[in-house]
């Protein structure tokens, strides 16, 4: 197809993404189905009548554009609100995936009587929550649930999507893999994650420092800097055996809460990258599908996000908040929040390219039960929040929750490092020791902290 022409469609669905966000804000369908719609609707079977089938290409674009995702919302997120919810939001992102995944084999396999290796593999791909998802919807519904609730949630959806990777890695190896070692991949899954976190505060402490030291030129360099933080964060990390997810979240967090010159000016392009790659990845994961092969699964796929909405994800949402602050209606919408996503689709690529038996099956199941999830999960959330008297409304402009004012919009030339939040690798995991073994004297340590 000539270049022009490919370059006009990508410019129309663009255009009609952007605008479909007043569709979602008015008649409340979430914006992401929107996308994956238009994808759909331009693919082979719609009326686009594109033909594409690269499920390589697919999983490269959804990786990279994943990072970018990761990146900018925790470059969002609110360090003094998710200080308080580290713990519980670890857990949640590992040992929740975990059960979560136990509890839908379970049923997949021995209630449905799917195999052993697609029940695996279903259970551990759909196992997160996912980040984009998570990002988007609560960030576009008009409600105002409570900050810490807010946080864990978001926390959890952006530290718990390198777990589901982790499980799917190692579910593919258990079924390829003759010489499986359990060992081995607790090892490799320790490895992992110690090194995504370290790497990951390290490119952002070092990004922060690099940018406090040194000013750039021309003011549009600073957003060029902040893509290349985040292709360093993840790429180097992936390189030596950590995971770079959830390096690239961590550097996020850091560079989002830490001063430095023109720091509102990264956030906000980030921001708009971050649509552009949801934008993107939703719609090249809509021209992947075939429509018509939906139907098929729609009895299975039905079955599987009926179990994982009302028992799966309950279940292990209350066993991870046993003993936790967090009262009954405070851990039903978290429940209730397990939206999937992009990146449960972008994971059902990997058995595609291996050629795995029934992998096209599995694709088609997986991306029907993110249909029904975004769908009616995310439909459904904010009128939930305000059954159980989580939420209130935003005073905020009705046609755009996200509408940014003229005061939003001021110049980024005055913002220097006395106005901009501080953070350091001392204070951070100062914060955390504390945190984590409950130490309730960390108002005073930290006037002290201040005095010093």
């Amino acid at each position: 197809m000539n270049l022009d022409i490919l370059l006009a469609i990508a410019g129309i669905l663009l255009m009609l993404c952007v605008f479909a966000n007043k569709i979602s804000d008015q008649y409340g369908i979430p914006a992401l189905l929107i996308f994956l719609g238009l994808g759909m609707l331009a693919g082979s079977d719609g009326v686009g009548k594109i033909e594409f089938h690269n499920a390589q290409l697919t999983n490269v674009i959804g990786t990279v554009a994943l990072a970018f995702i990761l990146f900018a919302g925790g470059l969002d997120t609110n360090w003094q609100n998710v200080k308080n919810i580290v713990k519980r939001g670890s857990v949640l992102s590992t040992l929740g995936v975990f059960l979560t995944a136990l509890f839908l084999f379970l049923f997949s396999h021995h209630i449905l009587g799917l195999s052993g290796e697609i029940s695996l593999l279903l259970s551990v791909i759909v196992s997160s929550t996912d980040a984009p998802a998570v990002f988007t919807i609560l960030r576009s519904q008009n409600m105002n649930i409570q900050p810490r609730l807010k946080a864990l949630l978001e926390f959890e959806s952006g530290s718990n999507d390198p777990m589901a990777v982790f499980l799917s890695m190692s579910a593919i190896a258990f079924i390829s893999e003759a010489d499986f070692n359990i060992l081995t991949l607790l090892r490799s899954f320790f490895l992992q994650m110690t090194l995504g976190i370290i790497l990951g505060l390290s490119f952002g402490f070092g990004a922060c420092r690099l940018l406090s030291q040194f000013n750039l030129p021309y003011k549009g360099l600073y957003p060029v800097f902040g893509v290349s933080v985040v292709l360093l964060s993840y790429s180097l990390t992936q390189l030596v055996g950590g995971n770079g997810f959830l390096a690239a979240y961590l550097s996020g967090i850091v560079m989002g809460n830490t001063s430095y010159q023109y720091r509102r000016h990264i956030i906000r392009f980030q921001d708009s990258l971050a649509w552009i790659m949801q934008i993107s990845m939703f719609l090249i994961l809509g021209l992947l599908v075939n429509p018509n092969e939906l139907f098929q699964v729609m009895p299975v796929s039905f079955a599987c996000t009926i179990f994982l909405i009302f028992i799966a994800r309950p279940l292990a949402i209350w066993l991870c908040l046993l003993r936790s602050d967090f009262n009954l209606k405070e851990q039903i919408f978290i429940g209730w929040a397990g939206f999937k996503g992009a990146v449960p689709i972008i994971l059902a690529t990997y058995p595609l390219i291996r050629g795995f038996p029934n992998s096209q099956f599995l694709f088609n199941l997986i991306f029907f039960m993110v249909i029904i999830s975004v769908l009616f999960q995310g439909k459904t959330l904010a009128p939930l929040a305000r059954a159980l008297h989580l939420s209130a409304e935003k005073p905020l402009n009705p046609e755009n929750p996200d509408y940014v004012t003229d005061k939003d919009d001021d110049d980024d030339d005055d913002e220097t490092e006395e106005n901009a939040p501080r953070l350091s690798f001392r204070t951070l995991f100062k914060k955390l020791y504390i945190q984590l073994r409950g130490n309730k004297k960390e108002d005073k340590e930290t006037n002290q902290e201040k005095e010093e």
